[in-house]
């Protein structure tokens, strides 16, 4: 197995590799005939690379060196630093870490930042301890955040579990974490609540990290976001926004899951006139068929070159500002020293990965995985779906007495709006107008209540029911549809499979993807798990006719972040991030 945590501190170690750079000794490995991609420079000049151990030892002219243990003919090829992931979340990709890992390795991906926020919602301290020991021993250097907003909206939401000041704390003393994930609770941060204004302390204290969320914040709240010590943010919106984060000085995580802002990225590093050092590149969520079909990060240069950025710009966001943002000087860069952790490229458009090495062992190879896997780590968390089963009238709207009734609602996917609509009412439930549908969302952490309800507006015309248990960002059990015994019999479906996502029509569950790990992932297989995702995608896109650009399955999956402004359903009602509003009977009067 490779041990991507070795020391490169042993004077061993590096006396070998200064005899082998000083031609005193053989080179362990020797990379000939290729093009290194040096993103310090911004050249891409031809080079051959020795390697003595997990070091890179010499980088030197083509053809000065043929005395090597093992020998690789690049034949022009494109040697780079190995990627590094800035912010990520593997939940999204439905798998375990060590799936992840033989997934992403042969596509180049060296290093990842991992906030295991999903998993701290559901199974508090024990699931992140869970997540890091899951990490030991795999070829791919996975670099852990302490999850900062479990709830990500306190008052707004129930999860697993709720992390203080003392559990941050406690999980930052921890040697493999790296510092404070995403702090998620703008509205918290800005007004100065106790509980977030020591979670922040707590990460300044232990000198790491300290990264944001700061989705549509600007002016005087980005500025008193980014004064409480935050110093990051992926929840880029626009050009404009862009450009006010860069220019109050924040890290940009810029994510490949939204590639509609890339083409804003791309226009606002054009007026700048150039690629900011604080420009890092980063998945956030990538879906099990995307990661299998197009990948991670080497997806994430192919669309960013695709919309003219220089490639060496590109693999420079990608690698050295990553590693200068983590304080990583072992990383990042093909230079005689640094670790070598390095990625073969066939060219700089297409980003083919032909060879792959991590702490200078040869990892993957043409899209294959070379190095041992771990056996999967025993004690997966399992059974987190806590919940009776449900039957039809849990999603019924009860208005005694009244045949009309008028009712708040929550308008348009992702960027929400409170709306009101008049409704009739019929045997004491009030119908749905056919261009809506009802949001149920259950606390699946025990408490076996009543779920919170919602009425939609703007997701089409609804023709099946949706459920899922990876419901970002407390990860209780949603159900959005029309028939109320179709929304029982997927609820249901998820309760008794641990968790997971699933679409119903007429009576029949026509996809379904268990995940009983957490109720967001699944032990099997990516082609396994991406055939039953790819089948619960497909069956979501028709559910509605909703022809937006962001896919239904996103919609589902994001409709219950409370900390977001705007109205979000929770399971404790129709809640509003910004203002900290909890609606929990949506009847605003009846007629």
């Amino acid at each position: 197995m490779v041990d991507v945590t070795v020391p490169l501190t042993s004077p061993e170690l590096r006396r070998r590799a200064v005899d082998a750079a000083a031609g005193r000794a053989p080179f362990d490995v020797l990379l000939r005939n290729g093009k290194i991609a040096d993103v310090a420079t911004g050249e891409l000049r031809d080079a051959d690379v020795g390697l003595v151990g997990p070091l890179i030892a010499s980088t030197h002219p083509t053809g000065q060196r043929n005395d090597a243990l093992k020998i690789f003919d690049l034949a022009g090829a494109v040697i780079a630093p190995g990627l590094i992931d800035s912010h990520m979340h593997i939940e999204s990709s439905m798998v375990t870490p060590r799936v992840y890992a033989q997934t992403v390795v042969p596509q180049g991906t060296t290093t990842i930042c991992w906030d295991p926020h999903e998993i701290g919602n559901v199974s508090g301290l024990a699931g992140v301890r869970w997540a890091i020991e899951a990490t030991k021993g795999l070829p791919l250097r996975i670099l852990v955040e302490a999850p900062s907003c479990v709830p990500s909206a306190p008052g707004l939401e129930r999860s697993g579990a709720a992390f203080d000041a003392t559990a941050m704390t406690e999980m930052l003393s921890w040697p493999e974490v790296i510092g404070v994930a995403e702090v998620m609770d703008m509205r918290g941060v800005i007004n100065g609540s106790p509980r977030m204004s020591s979670i922040v302390s707590a990460g300044l204290s232990s000198k790491k990290f300290v990264c944001g969320h700061a989705r549509n914040l600007k002016g005087q709240d980005l500025q008193a976001f980014m004064a409480a010590g935050i110093e990051s943010d992926h929840e880029l919106t626009s050009k404009a926004d862009i450009l006010e984060k860069l220019r109050s000085g924040m890290t940009l995580e810029l994510r490949v899951s939204h590639e509609n802002i890339l083409p804003e990225a791309v226009a606002a590093f054009q007026e700048l006139g150039c690629v900011p050092q604080t420009v890092t590149l980063c998945t956030d969520d990538v879906f099990p068929d995307d990661l299998a079909r197009r990948g991670g990060m080497v997806h994430h240069l192919r669309c960013l070159v695709s919309l003219g950025m220089r490639p060496l710009d590109v693999l420079r966001c990608a690698t050295l500002n990553a590693a200068m943002r983590l304080e990583r000087r072992d990383l990042g860069l093909v230079a005689a020293g640094r670790r070598a952790d390095l990625v073969i490229f066939d060219n700089l458009s297409d980003f083919t990965p032909l060879e792959v090495f991590t702490s200078g062992v040869h990892a993957a190879s043409h899209g294959t995985l070379l190095a041992d896997l771990p056996a999967e780590l025993s004690g997966l968390p399992l059974k987190t779906v806590k919940h009776s089963l449900v039957t039809a009238e849990d999603f019924q709207v009860p208005v005694p007495d009244a045949s009309k009734a008028r009712i708040r609602t929550v308008r348009t996917p992702r960027t929400t709006q409170w709306g009101e609509r008049d409704v009739a009412v019929k045997d004491g439930h009030i119908t749905l107008p056919p261009d809506t549908a009802l949001m149920a969302v259950f606390n699946r952490y025990g408490e076996n209540s009543a779920p919170g309800l919602g009425v939609l507006e703007g997701w089409g015309d609804w023709s099946a029911t949706i459920g899922t248990t990876i419901l970002h960002d407390s990860h209780n059990l949603a159900v959005f549809g029309r028939n109320p015994e179709d929304m029982a019999l997927v609820a249901n479906t998820l309760i008794a499979s641990g968790g997971g996502m699933a679409v119903a029509r007429n009576g029949q569950i026509v996809a379904h993807v268990p995940l009983p790990v957490c109720g967001l992932l699944s032990p099997e297989k990516l082609d396994v798990v991406s055939q039953q995702f790819a089948a619960v995608r497909d069956a979501a896109a028709a559910a509605t006719t909703w022809d937006g650009p962001t896919a239904m399955i996103k919609l589902v999956t994001g409709a219950s972040l409370a900390c977001n402004p705007g109205p979000h359903v929770t399971d404790l009602g129709i809640t509003d991030g910004m203002t900290g509003e909890i609606i929990t009977n949506m009847v605003m009067e009846t007629i």
